[in-house]
Formats: structure tokens, C-alpha cells, sequence
């Protein structure tokens, strides 16, 4: 049976290939194997990403009983139900954007590489939470050496500019050569800021034109509050999860605590995110709709979950 490997997987395995540390490492391999379909023809790769999850988390122990220095305070742990990382040139406005949409207060000023350490923060959307990190500039004048490490293990990134810059295409085109020489696959979502200031829209029309096909492309401002909204939506989707509710039979669902899973996940993956037996011994599950929660349509193993399901359990 072929594997079908997802997107989602196979930039994870990327991500992988050029961890640095024995957290980089099981990191991508957490993400390799809940993108991974979950079938008979994948039980081999599953059985071999255990086995490698099992040696990087030996390692990592190893390390830290050796006594070796605490992570660097540029590593960002993950939080929430995904972590975004905001790229940009200088002045584009990301420690703006993070400081109105999280609790986060990242150092916002008028003059150029302001950001010297990563600062995260959670947005929140709907009944989840986003974790959005503003990173230092990416420019031709002045990089951080660390920042591939931050960059590489984030679940998604975007690329925040300023269409207004006579040199935002050069910077755009910079930051994209960039990442694929530190073999990060490019943003997902394209993010142009200060729509607020005169011929923006215009200027944000060009960008349009031209990244339209590669990019979600998204106009905000920061500075006038516009777009926001949309931005935690877009950012949501790039993450490219779904979030579903454990409803007990006979009970009403919690529908103010959802659980998250990779887009392609199968309400087999579901029932072990609820409890490992669930996973073990089930047998069938009843899927509502917050629509219409009383029709109960009995779903198998393989069935995919999809964004608000309800999963009612049997084993």
C-alpha cells in the first residue's frame, strides 16, 4: 500500500534532515510522525520514527545529565496549538503586529533592527491559541548567526513587509534566497503591513500581482488595527491543523477545550490525542456537528478529522 506522504510531512522530514540539536531533532520527528498517514503500508516508517524519537530523546537526556550549558535564550519552546514565526526586513513592522495581537511586548521603534532576540507571544484565535514569534531582520546588512536555528523547527512562518518600501521586492527576493539556503521551506503566508499610509493599497496590488500565485498574501496595518482578524485566521491555516471535541456518549461535548491535530489526521490519531486505551480498543466513533449534534454519522478507524468535528468514542 503506498504511503501517500503528505506536505506536511515530507517539510518535516526536510526540517530533520538539517536539525542541529537533539531538540531540532525531536522536534521534526513529532511532526514527521503525526503528518505521517497511518495505515498498514506506513507501519514500517512509523515502527523506524519511534525508533529514531526514542534515540533523540536518549540523546537529549545524555546531554543535559552531562551537565552541558542550558539552551541558548534564542531557542523558543513551543506553546499553544502551533508556533508562527514572523520573517522580515527592517521596519516592517512584526514587533508592532506581535505587541497588538499578544500579551508580548517585543521593543517597537522608527529606526532599523530593533528586534536582537526572538520574542514570543500568544494571539488568540477562536477557542485556541497561536504562538507568534518575532524574530530579528533578515537583511544584507546585519543577520543574527543563530537565527536558522529558531526558524528551522517552527511550525510555519510569515513574511512580514512593508509594501510602501521602494526596496521591498529586493528584500522579498533576499529573505526567500535566504531561507533556501538554510533549507527552510518558504513562508506560507505573505503579510504586507502599513495598508494605512497613502498609495499602500496600490503598492499592495504590485506585491499582489506578483506573489499572488506563490504566497497567501494578506494586507494589514498594524498601526490602524486593520486586518487582524484575518491575519489569525490566515496564520491558523498556515499552520495547516484542525481541532476537534471529545464528547462522552450520552453527554454533552466540551466545546471550550479542543484538541489539535495535524490537517489528515484520522480519528484514530483523534482517540489516542483523548486517551491511549481509546486508541487501543476502538471500535467504531459517532461524529456530530455543531450544527446538528444529534445526528450521530458512525465513522471508522481511517475516517479524516476535520476542523470542529465532534468524536464520540466507542471501544
Amino acid at each position: 500500500m503506498p504511503a501517500n506522504l503528505t506536505p506536511d510531512y515530507l517539510a518535516a522530514e526536510q526540517a530533520y534532515k538539517h536539525a542541529e540539536t537533539p531538540q531540532e531533532k525531536i522536534a521534526a520527528l513529532e511532526d514527521m510522525y503525526a503528518a505521517l498517514p497511518k495505515h498498514k503500508g506506513t507501519e514500517k516508517m512509523q515502527a523506524d520514527i519511534k525508533r529514531r524519537l526514542a534515540e533523540a530523546r536518549r540523546e537529549s537526556q545524555k546531554t543535559h545529565k552531562a551537565g552541558a550549558h542550558a539552551a541558548p535564550a534564542y531557542l523558543v519552546r513551543r506553546e499553544g496549538a502551533g508556533q508562527v514565526a514572523l520573517l522580515g526586513p527592517p521596519n516592517a513592522g512584526k514587533s508592532r503586529l506581535v505587541s497588538l495581537l499578544t500579551h508580548a511586548h517585543p521593543e517597537v521603534a522608527d529606526y532599523p533592527f530593533t528586534t536582537r532576540m526572538p520574542v514570543a507571544g500568544m494571539m488568540p484565535f477562536e477557542d485556541v491559541q497561536i504562538q507568534l514569534v518575532d524574530l530579528p531582520a533578515i537583511s544584507g546588512e546585519f543577520m543574527e548567526p543563530w537565527l536558522p536555528q529558531v526558524v528551522r523547527p517552527a511550525q510555519s512562518c510569515a513574511l512580514v513587509i512593508d509594501p510602501n518600501n521602494p526596496e521591498v521586492l529586493g528584500q522579498v527576493e533576499f529573505i526567500l534566497t535566504t531561507l533556501d539556503g538554510w533549507r527552510v521551506p518558504p513562508p506560507r503566508l505573505l503579510v504586507a503591513n502599513k495598508l494605512d499610509l497613502p498609495g499602500a493599497g496600490e503598492n499592495f496590488r504590485i506585491v499582489l500581482e506578483l506573489y499572488g500565485e506563490r504566497f497567501h498574501c494578506l494586507g494589514v496595518s498594524a498601526a490602524a488595527g486593520l486586518g487582524l482578524g484575518a491575519f489569525a485566521r490566515a496564520a491558523f491555516d498556515a499552520l495547516g491543523i484542525v481541532r476537534f471535541y471529545s464528547k462522552p456518549p450520552g453527554k454533552k461535548p466540551d466545546l471550550a477545550a479542543p484538541y489539535v491535530l495535524h490537517r489528515g489526521a484520522t480519528v484514530q490519531d483523534a482517540a489516542a490525542q483523548v486517551h491511549r486505551d481509546f486508541a487501543e480498543h476502538l471500535r467504531y466513533a459517532r461524529l456530530y456537528r455543531k450544527s446538528h449534534e444529534q445526528d450521530g454519522m458512525l465513522v471508522e478507524r481511517m475516517h479524516l478529522v476535520e476542523d470542529g468535528d465532534i468524536l464520540e468514542f466507542h471501544t
